[in-house]
């Protein structure tokens, strides 16, 4: 057997929760499977990549990477979001070379090739006498690009040729992927009374999944390593929730014995995680919230981008902002290590899968499933 197949084939998809073994350790190491991902589990889900805010006028582009694909985000003259491989169509420079910025049309630095905001290549210096040579199929590519709530989505793995991409169909297409029960869950929390105030990036000595199943564990580390997340939330009550393609886990706020610096900060009724397959994380509390992008950036190499949100942030909200986003700081610091452990015994010959728990951890069984068809579907 191919050992890509062999490798897949070792984890039973099939069994329930209260029989299932976590995916084997390869998952998590071999670089192979590692590239399949690329090409399967990234490539076809819907990826964010960008604030909604940061592209809301025309002539707002963001520059982005997903599964090591160079990609550009634009808003058109005409007001429609559109998403293009940022590789120009003359010798695959990248056409956009600044992360966000404005600009009434996309010239590549190279040899001065220039894009309307629409794709369209419109300048082709010193190009005079080219045989066979048709403009309209020299555009950029695009890919499908939609937005919901405050973020703009792509899906890099269908593209159509040098042509416009957003349409109603596109719009669709992600709420399909979204599910009516995620996006119906997320209207009440009124997002739009949010603000960014803050992004930060943390890299992890560890595979991706080690990260998505750290957080999907259904708080069960939460009391031995975050003791000040840990006095905020009711842990014998901790909730785990799936859907088709996200899992929602929650938890009352208690206040009583609660430790000074993260009781402070997080407050309100409830704290919800919410997990979007593969990668994507919203973590919302009462007037404020946080998200959390899982890049992989090697087979044991991870980035997570973290945005912050709040309700309020004007200057005299600002120290208030800036100890909740500590909070959060602490919370990664405390994960890095416990992350980088785990990736060093997944290469270990003592250490093959593990059980999981029925009462915590349906999340990480339900990411495990979602990513074996995936890669079962691209072998």
């Amino acid at each position: 057997m191919n050992p890509l197949k062999q490798i897949i084939a070792s984890y039973d998809s099939n069994a329930p929760l209260d029989r299932a073994w976590t995916i084997p350790a390869p998952w998590y190491t071999d670089k192979g499977l590692y590239q399949l991902e690329l090409q399967t589990v990234f490539s076809q889900s819907w990826q964010f990549v960008c604030r909604l805010d940061q592209v809301e006028r025309a002539g707002q582009y963001v520059t982005a990477d997903v599964a090591g694909e160079p990609l550009v985000i634009v808003r058109g003259h005409d007001d429609v979001l559109r998403g293009f491989f940022n590789v120009c169509r003359h010798h695959a420079a990248a056409v956009m070379t600044e992360p966000e910025g404005t600009a009434s049309q996309l010239r590549c630095p190279y040899h001065g090739w220039t894009y309307s905001l629409a794709g369209e290549l419109k300048g082709t210096p010193d190009f005079a006498g080219v045989c066979d040579f048709e403009r309209s199929q020299n555009g950029l590519f695009p890919i499908e690009t939609a937005a919901w709530e405050k973020w703009v989505f792509v899906q890099t793995g269908k593209n159509g040729g040098p042509s416009p991409s957003h349409n109603r169909t596109t719009d669709a297409a992600l709420n399909d992927f979204l599910g009516s029960g995620l996006i119906a869950q997320i209207q009440p929390l009124h997002l739009e009374t949010l603000q960014w105030f803050e992004r930060r990036h943390y890299s992890f000595d560890c595979n991706w999944k080690v990260f998505v199943d750290n957080y999907l564990d259904g708080g069960y580390h939460v009391p031995h390593l975050h003791k000040g997340l840990d006095s905020v939330l009711d842990y014998s009550n901790y909730k785990i929730e799936n859907g088709k393609r996200f899992c929602l886990q929650w938890s009352s706020i208690v206040t009583e014995d609660a430790e000074a610096e993260t009781g402070a900060v997080r407050k309100g009724e409830r704290a919800l995680y919410y997990w979007l397959y593969p990668n994507f994380m919203i973590n919302w509390y009462e007037g404020a919230m946080d998200t959390n992008l899982v890049i992989p950036r090697s087979v044991d190499k991870t980035e997570v981008i973290f945005d912050f949100y709040f309700a309020d942030v004007s200057e005299t909200a600002r120290e208030r902002n800036r100890a909740s986003v500590a909070v959060g700081q602490r919370i990664q610091d405390e994960d890095t290590d416990i992350c980088k452990s785990v990736q060093r015994g997944l290469t270990s010959r003592a250490y093959q899968a593990g059980r999981l728990s029925v009462r915590r951890e349906a999340g990480e069984h339900l990411f495990h499933r979602l990513l074996a068809a995936d890669l079962s579907a691209g072998l």
